[in-house]
C-alpha cells in the first residue's frame, strides 16, 4: 500500500544533509535520491521535496523518465 504524503511531509524529503530526495508528479511521489542530476536535492533549478508536475512538463525529457524511478507513495 502506498504511503500518503501531505505537502508538508514531502518537504522533509529535500535531499539535503543526507535526507532522501522525493518529488511528486501528478499525485505520485517518486524517489530521486539515486539520480545523479538530483544530487543535493536540486536539478535545473528545481528542488526536491515538492510537486514537480509543472516543471517536468517543461523539461526536455518529459514524463518518460518517471518509469525508471522508484514510486514511494501518493500526494494527499
Amino acid at each position: 500500500m502506498d504511503k500518503t504524503f501531505t505537502l508538508d511531509e514531502l518537504k522533509q524529503y529535500d535531499g539535503q544533509d543526507g535526507r532522501a530526495a522525493y518529488v511528486a508528479v501528478d499525485g505520485v511521489v517518486y524517489d530521486v535520491s539515486n539520480v545523479g542530476p538530483w544530487a543535493g536535492g536540486k536539478h535545473h533549478g528545481n528542488t526536491a521535496g515538492g510537486d514537480a508536475s509543472q516543471a517536468i512538463l517543461k523539461s526536455p525529457h518529459g514524463k518518460g523518465v518517471l518509469a525508471k524511478l522508484p514510486r514511494v507513495g501518493v500526494l494527499a
